[in-house]
This record gives structure tokens, sequence and C-alpha cells, in this order.
């Protein structure tokens, strides 16, 4: 990605910078039985899969970074048209992207996963790259760690052996979660690249993952049902409150 160009245009690998992760992550390798998952629960994080219809919303939650933000996570301070062609070009069809949902449905933190092109001799690319951003006024209640988790979890039942991340070396907190999942980093200059070997999927981690989904699902219908009924609440605070005071001027 050159910094003085004024696109994004992606490279083979796509390199995603990270931005407002929190320093504490679980490894990779955890037990995903149905009884881990459950144990989970009470630091559990409602993390969706996105697809092309929420282009909108990855594009309204990145133009809400600033600059520094922005700078961490693109590699230069990307500008509002660069960030738009940005999620325009997400390839849905062979990359993974993730999200975290607040109570009005507003997208405070997402990853995306990019899978590496699939090489002539093989049926499955070996590798895949993690970018993350989390929403400042959101940072410190582990959006960044769990959606890292779950990127590696996506890529292990999908037969990826590594898990590639890429970023600015002044970016600690980042490097922190792939050092605490056991990744090797290597420093060059301001840049610094981390390489994680994931361990083969299992039924486990099969099942892990399908249950996160399901739960993410049930919660994210909960809360746009809960968003519809208070619009509706406010809606008729609002005709009362215009009736009252019609009747009060009409009294008057």
């Amino acid at each position: 990605m050159n910094p003085n160009s004024d696109t994004l245009d992606p490279p083979e690998l796509p390199k995603l910078q990270n931005v407002g992760v929190p320093a504490s992550a679980d490894s990779t390798s955890s037990h995903w039985s149905p009884s881990a998952a459950l144990q989970r629960l009470s630091s559990w994080v409602p993390i969706r899969s996105l697809a092309r219809r929420h282009r909108q919303r990855i594009a309204q939650h990145l133009l809400g970074l600033d600059d520094r933000d922005r700078y961490l996570r693109f590699g230069y301070p990307a500008s509002n048209e660069q960030i738009g062609r940005y999620a325009t070009s997400i390839d849905f069809d062979r990359d993974e992207v993730l999200g975290v949902f607040n109570r009005r449905l507003d997208l405070v933190a997402m990853a995306h996963l990019a899978y590496a092109p699939v090489p002539q001799w093989s049926d499955k690319p070996a590798m895949a790259e993690f970018g993350v951003s989390v929403l400042s006024q959101v940072r410190g209640r582990g959006f960044g760690a769990r959606l890292f988790e779950r990127a590696a979890l996506h890529a292990r039942n999908r037969g990826i052996e590594t898990l590639f991340i890429h970023a600015l070396s002044e970016n600690g907190a980042m490097l922190k979660i792939a050092r605490n999942a056991g990744a090797t980093v290597e420093r060059d200059g301001s840049e610094s690249e981390a390489w994680l070997r994931l361990a083969p999927d299992t039924v486990s981690s099969h099942v892990g993952e399908a249950i996160e989904r399901h739960m993410a699902e049930v919660d994210f219908q909960f809360k746009r049902h809960a968003r519809v009924f208070d619009d509706f609440i406010d809606g008729v605070a609002e005709v009362k409150s215009k009736f009252d005071a019609t009747g009060k001027a009409a009294k008057q």
C-alpha cells in the first residue's frame, strides 16, 4: 500500500493494520468444546459475520476513526474517499469480515480476515491476514481480543495453517496479543510482522464456531427487535407530547 497514493490498491495479501486492540487474548489453541464455550459466557462478545449488505456499516465504522486510528489501520491517515473505496473493494466471497454491534446496532468493532490467493498446486489457501479496528468509545472491553480469537478459529476450521498479522511496531497492544497467542513477531523498523501457526481443525472447533455464530445471530435479532420497540415507544411519547401541547394551547 503506497502512502502517497490516493487509492487503496490491495496487494496479493492486503496489509491490514490493527487499531484499538486490548492487550490480552486467549490462546487460539484453546479447547473449543460446547462446555468450554458455555463457560466463556460471562466474558462472551457477540461477533457476527458481515456480508455485502453491510458495506455501508463498515464504511461508517471506519469513518468514525480519527486520523491517528486511520494511520494505525491502513498505515497512513486514509481519507474519507479512500475508506469508501476500501469498503467497496472487500471480497466477501473470499474473505471473512466480523463485527461487533452495540444496542443501537452501530458497528463498533470489526475485523477483516483476508485469505491469500489459493496456490495452483493446492485446493485451499495456506495463510490468512488479520486486521482489526475498535472505536475509541468502546475500547477496554476485550472486543479486539475476541475478534482475533474468533478470526483464528474461522481460519483454523477452513484448513488455514498460518495467521499473519502486519502492524506498526508502535502498536504494542496488537503485538502483545499475537505474542500471547504464541506467534513469532519480527520487527523491521517502524513495522512488525507476526506469524501464528494454527492447530488443525477438529469436531469440537467446528461445533464451537457454530455455537458462537448462532448465539451472535440470536443476540443481533434481539437487539433489532428491541430497537424497533424503543423507536415505537419514542414515537408514542412524541405524539402524546404533541397532543398535550395542543390541549394546553386550546385551553388557553
